[in-house]
């Protein structure tokens, strides 16, 4: 990858593999640019520990205030439950304002998440640049990058 910084602007990185040949036209399908989040899901796992429901109010309360905590940081972009899915396991869906190695951290420091109750799936999340805005983020969100041309 090759990376790129305009001043005061979001670190953009630019793959070095193409991706259409130099002998096929550019897909207009494909944006120019992409907006890329990190995006975690939480989900229940399998072997997820049984609790009274004392237990579970408990944790609930810790996770939520840990969550409520990193969104005053503005680490936490967006966040909430899951509803109406085909994957019952999962629980819940969070935007942060970070790299992946950071949300991988936050996240291992759930409350939920040390007690065996949540697990998660970090991704980036690439979407044409300028179709999602967070008007309310205390930081920037994401970073901008382009398809290479062969």
């Amino acid at each position: 990858m090759k990376e790129a910084r305009p001043p005061g602007g979001p670190t953009r990185l630019i793959p070095e593999v193409p991706v259409h040949s130099r002998d096929m036209p550019r897909d207009p399908n494909i944006p120019e640019a992409f907006d890329v989040y990190t995006v975690v899901l939480l989900r229940r796992p399998p072997n997820a520990p049984q609790m009274s429901e004392p237990e579970l109010d408990d944790l609930q309360a810790r996770h939520l205030a840990y969550r409520a905590e990193l969104h005053r940081r503005g680490l936490l972009v967006v966040n909430g439950p899951l509803g109406e899915q085909s994957d019952m396991t999962l629980r819940g869906l969070s935007i942060f304002a970070c790299d992946l190695p950071e949300a991988a951290r936050l996240s291992d420091d759930d409350p939920s998440v040390q007690a065996g109750r949540l697990a998660y799936d970090l991704m980036e999340w690439w979407v044409a640049a300028g179709t999602l805005a967070f008007p309310e983020a205390q930081r920037p969100v994401g970073s901008s990058r382009a398809m290479a041309e062969d």
